[in-house]
């Protein structure tokens, strides 16, 4: 079991590092907003990380 949290932990710290990387400091706050309304289970405030990560990969693309 605590291999398996290790493992999570690395996998979320990586993909945090990649959308810092590829989506600077916004992508980084959004990321943060939409995990804190996932776990609070808060639409709204999920929502609006989410839509701020679609604008950005919009942006990008």
């Amino acid at each position: 079991m605590p291999v398996f949290a290790i493992l999570i932990a690395a996998v979320a710290i990586g993909f945090e590092q990649l959308i810092q990387w590829r989506y600077g400091p916004m992508g980084i706050i959004a990321f943060i907003v939409l995990s804190i309304g996932i776990k609070a289970k808060n639409t709204m405030i999920s929502g609006i990380g989410a839509a701020i990560l679609v604008l950005l990969l919009a942006q990008s693309g």
